[in-house]
This record gives structure tokens, sequence and C-alpha cells, in this order.
């Protein structure tokens, strides 16, 4: 039996790439250009499960392809230590002789993200600054650069981020060949965009990660099943394609589902119309539920008054459900849209960012009405 070709993990890399082609391109260029093109300095926002991870993946990889090196992180604290010590990694690599002979300082405990946070002196910083230029010497010299990926960026690991973009603006002033990708949801970024030491970063190319369309979804799935030795009926496909909502990780949970539902080389209707459910479901959990535990109380009365609704909700009336007055209710609907859940449609109406999310709070909504009264004054 072939193996399923779908890969609905949270970052991993899918089977294609659905329309993100010409940002894809946009890099490219860019690590062609050079010193002072702009899409060396670039951030990735949109909801959970749009793709942030896999364009940073993606970018890497681009950077790869042209001979340059990839450093890549997620923003959790003790960030800059370890980029620190994977530039010492790659300077061994690229040119041993250079190589600076480093000890481990201090270590602050708990572990971060299953790996070491270390601490060090105020120096690292600049000894890091020292050690990039030692880098890049080498990979100028051959025509190449050097990429930094941060992922998750939040105002936790504030610090360091700070640090990060000190340190690249340096560089970038000197001319170096260096580039930083970093990607996060809306609320996160634009709260280290308001920080007033991180106003090197309002200058990067932002790509807000948008859905694909349908028709190059459907395009994506079929070439994956084809590629992969089976069919799939036209119906079939229009169903699977429609039940994405064009939501990049909804792709690959129909497809990965649907693909699960079929028998021998054909995948039928009948095998999509009992795929998209079990994909619906496992979204809600793998998303819905992550998506809405970062919420306050009121944010997410926000979203159980929205999900009365079929369509898009006038925000007029969603104040008039809550018992507030639409200035007050203005506040959560933006901290909601700045956090990736709603998205506005026109003026005076909102919809869901994720797709499906209205189904779930209606299915889950006494338990979500509850966790609001416990935390009424949240804010």
């Amino acid at each position: 039996m072939a193996r399923n070709p779908f890969r609905p993990t949270a970052g991993a890399t899918p089977p294609q790439l659905v329309g993100r082609h010409d940002i894809v391109e946009e890099l490219t260029e860019s690590l062609e250009d050079g010193p002072g093109a702009p899409g060396l300095l670039s951030l990735f926002t949109g909801p959970r499960g749009i793709g942030k991870t896999v364009m940073l993946t993606e970018a890497g990889d681009a950077a790869l392809r042209q001979g340059w090196v990839t450093l890549s992180e997620t923003a959790t604290p003790g960030m800059v230590m370890r980029l620190s010590h994977a530039t010492t990694r790659a300077l061994e690599d690229v040119d041993p002789s250079a190589a600076p002979r480093r000890s481990i300082t201090g270590l602050t405990l708990p572990v971060v993200g299953g790996g070491i946070t270390v601490s060090a002196p105020p120096s690292t910083v600049v000894d890091w600054r020292y050690d990039l230029g030692r880098l890049l010497d080498p990979l100028e010299a051959r025509g190449s650069g050097l990429l930094i990926t941060v992922d998750e960026v939040h105002s936790a690991a504030r610090d360091d981020l700070r640090d990060l973009a000190a340190t690249v603006q340096h560089l970038v002033r000197e001319g170096r060949t260096i580039a930083l990708a970093m990607a996060g949801l809306p609320s996160s970024v634009s709260d280290l965009l308001n920080d007033d030491v991180l106003t090197f970063l309002r200058r990067a190319t932002r790509f807000h990660l948008d859905d694909v369309p349908l028709d190059h979804v459907a395009d994506a799935l079929r070439e994956t099943v084809i590629a992969n030795g089976r069919t799939i009926d036209d119906d079939a496909l229009a169903e699977a394609a429609s039940a994405t909502g064009g939501y990049p990780f909804m792709i690959q949970l129909v497809g990965y589902h649907v693909w699960r539902k079929a028998t021998g080389d054909r995948i039928t209707f009948a095998a999509a119309r009992a795929g998209v459910p079990a994909a619906q479901k496992r979204l809600g959990s793998l998303v819905h539920e992550t998506a809405l535990a970062d919420l306050s109380g009121v944010d997410r009365t926000y979203l159980l008054a929205m999900a009365h609704d079929e369509a898009e909700s006038s925000t007029g009336e969603i104040a008039r459900r809550l018992g507030v007055t639409p200035y007050y209710a203005s506040t959560y609907r933006a901290r909601l849209i700045a956090a990736g859940v709603v998205v506005p449609t026109r003026h005076g109406f909102v919809d869901f960012a994720v797709p499906y999310l209205r189904e779930y709070l209606r299915e889950h909504g006494a338990r979500y009405e509850m966790a609001g009264r416990r935390t009424d004054g949240s804010s």
C-alpha cells in the first residue's frame, strides 16, 4: 500500500507548497541580489496553521540552494546564546582554522524547548557579532551569505530579540551579506514592532499569509495524489478542496484523512465525504483549542457571540448580544484581529479567520461559557 503523502503536523513541510510561489520567488531574488535587497529582512505573519513555519523552511532551502549558511532558532529565552554557539559550529565547518574555542559560562534551568538555556555575560552579544563577521568573511568570499530564521517571535523573548535585531542591524549597516527571516502571530509581531528598541524590524518586508485559492488547492491535491500512485474522482476532489477553505493546515488534514478513507488506488466521493469530518475534528483539537486557550474570557465570549451567525457578524450586533457598548466591544474586536482569530470583512463586520471555528464553538460553547464566567475579570 502506498504511504500517505500528506503531512498534517505543525511545521512539517507539505508535499507541495501551495499558493506561495510568488513569495518564494521574491525571497530567492533578494538572496541573489545581496545586501540592500528588501527580502533579506522578512516577517511572516498570519493565524495558526497558515504556514508561517513552512515559509521559514522554504526561505532556508532557498538560501541553501545558493550556498548560504542558515541558522534556525525559535524565539525563547536563551536564543542569542544558542545562536552564538551555532555560529561557532558553522565557522568550524566553513573555516576550521578560524573557529575559536569556547566554553559554556553557566547554565540556567529549567530547560527551555528541550534544550539548554545558557546565561552569558554582557560581552556575549559583542562576541557573537564578532564571530558572525568571521563567519561572513569566507562566505562572502565565495559569493554567498548567512540567513538567520526565527520562529514563534513573542514578547517572552523580547531581550533576545532586541539583541538579535541590534546585531543584524549593525551588520546590515556594514554592508554584510546577512538575511533575517522571522515568523509569528500578528499580535506578537505588532507588539514587537511597537518596541522602541526594535524599530529596525519595521523596515522588514512583511508577508501576511492568507488562505490559498481553492483552484490552487484542487490542483495541488490532485497532483499529490497522482504522484503517489492513486487517482481521485472529480466530485471527490471538489469536496476535499472545498472542505479545506483554502487553509494550508487543513489542506494537509483533509488530504491525509481522505487518503486514509480510500481503498485501492482510487479516491471516491464516499472516501472524501468520510475523510472530511475526521479532518475537521482533528483541526479542533490541534488548532482551535490552542488558539482559544491563549485568549481571555471576554475574548472567548466575543467569539461565542459571533458563532450565532451563519456568516460574517455585525460588530454592532455583537455588542448588543454581549450587553456592552460598541466602544467596549471594539477593544476585544481589535485584540482578536491582532491575534489572527477574526478578520474584518467590510466596515462594521468581522468573520472567523480559521475555518470551522464557528462550528467548534457551537459544539463546545458550554465549556467556554463556563470558563468565561470563571475569568470574568480578564482583560
